[in-house]
This record gives C-alpha cells, structure tokens and sequence, in this order.
C-alpha cells in the first residue's frame, strides 16, 4: 500500500508498505531511482513486513535540501523509523541506500540488521566515469512519456535489464510534466552533490559503530568495459571493520541487482536473517 508520511522534523515521505511478522525492513534505493527499485526484494521477502520509500528529491517524496548528502539521507531515514515507531529496523539498501543504511545503523544502537547491496564501500574514479555520463538524462526534458520510455528502455535493455511491465511502471512513475514536456522529477544538481558525498564515506569509522549482524552483496558483473559500478577491492575495509558480517558474490551487473528478479540472493537474505548470530 503507497501513501504519503510527514514525519516528526516535517518531512513528507512516499513510502510503499507491505505486511508481515517476521520484523520490519526498511529499504533505501539507489542514487536515480524510487521505492519501485525494491520491488522484487520487496515480494520475496513476503514475511516481513517491508517498508519502502521514495529518498528526498526522488520520486513522490518532498525536494532534498540544497546540502542534501549520504550523511542527511541518514538522518532522514532515522526521522523516518521514529515516526513510523519501528522498535527494531532491519536496514536494507542499494547503492546509495546501502551508504544511508550504514551511516543510519551506526546512529542506532537498536538496530537488528543491515544489508548492503552493492554500496558502503569505497568509490572510485571508475565508478565516477559510469555515474556522470548517466545523469545527464536527468536534463533532458521529452515529448511524451512513451518517448521517456522508449529513451530508458535503450539505456537498461543495453545494461542486461529485462524489460517489461514493471520496468515501465518504474520509469513513467519517475516522470512528470513540467511546461507541456516531460522531464525526470529528480533535479539534477541535487543526484550529482549527492553523488559526490559517496566520496566522503568512511567504512572504517561507520561500520565501527555498527553493532548488529551486517550482510554484505557485491555485483561483479561488468558494465560496458570499465568493470563493475564498484571494485571489489573497495569493500577491503567494510569487510575489516564490521565486525559481525556475512559475506556474498553475484555475478549480476549493479543494475540486474535490482531490476531483474534475483533468487539465490534472496535465498542468501533468508538464510542471513533466519540466524540470530551472523558469523563472520
């Protein structure tokens, strides 16, 4: 169920919530995208209840500050769990979500869970070479939404993505009209500053401070010929310092991550969160 929650700083989120009572997840996207990106972990893990949102800037949610960054996006998930009075969050993220979810668990000490899909490592300028060229969709405006799409659906088909209903139900939600074309609703001046914080991230002085069971997912999969969005050796010291991870591998692409349908990692969600002691 989608609905709209102000919370107690004043913020006015779009969260997507589906029930459960194995504990609740709270699930924070990527960098360009909105709550529908997790859908599919959002289905597979039916038992929980599962809570996703749409970041600020992004989506149906209210415009990001003007110094919006990975650090303010914490702060906001952490506004967001106490008004909606989640004793004891499992956190889960993508991409940049996944540095929300960590700098946010290493704020809470209640805290049951953390994972991290592809993200809270270090970025390079490999992933700075990926990212930039991509966001310059963010200025075009066009004619239709079928044009919009037709644009989008070039861009994904070519990075392994399978296309279909639920790839264009999350590109026309992430559309609007403005002077009689139609642009993406994200500005983009706000998605490259919060790029660049990826930057200032340092895993070994937040994963320090997270005291809970961390599940950590790398995608290996290469995009065009640069590699991975990230390289492995730049989860070196998010592996060092958490001190209670479980650690995976998948051969999907940064983007198949999310938007194709992922069983064995959801298979290896269900195990990680079915122990109470993770090991390392």
């Amino acid at each position: 169920m989608g609905q709209y929650v102000t919370t107690k700083k004043g913020r006015t989120f779009y969260i997507h919530e589906t029930p459960g009572e194995q504990g609740t997840i709270i699930g924070s996207h990527g960098l360009t995208g909105n709550h529908k990106q997790l859908r599919y972990y959002q289905e597979a893990l039916s038992g929980y209840r599962f809570i996703s949102y749409d970041i600020l800037g992004r989506g149906n949610s209210d415009t990001a500050p003007k110094d919006s960054s990975i650090d303010t996006h914490a702060d906001d998930l952490l506004d967001l769990v106490d008004s909606l009075e989640i004793e004891h969050p499992i956190l889960l993220g993508y991409s940049m979500g996944a540095y929300i979810s960590a700098i946010a668990a290493s704020r809470m000490e209640r805290t049951e869970a953390l994972i991290l899909l592809d993200g809270a490592g270090e970025a390079n300028e490999v992933t700075r070479q990926l990212v930039l060229p991509s966001l310059d969709r963010l200025k075009k405006t066009f004619a239709s939404p079928d044009h919009y799409a037709q644009e989008a659906k070039k861009l994904y088909t070519s990075l392994g993505i399978d296309w279909g209903s639920h790839m264009e139900e999350v590109v026309r939600y992430e559309i609007k009209e403005d002077g009689g074309a139609w642009r993406n609703k994200s500005d983009p001046d706000t998605i490259a500053r919060d790029f660049e914080s990826f930057y200032t991230f340092q895993a070994e002085d937040v994963l320090a401070r997270v005291n809970c069971p961390v599940f950590l997912l790398t995608a290996i999969g290469s995009l065009g010929d640069k590699g991975p969005l990230f390289k492995e050796e730049g989860y070196a010291r998010t592996k060092e310092t958490a001190g209670n991870i479980r650690t995976a591998m998948t051969s999907a692409n940064h983007y198949e991550l999310v938007f194709n349908p992922q069983p064995e990692i959801n298979g290896q969600l269900d195990s990680f969160l079915s122990q109470k002691e993770v090991k390392s």
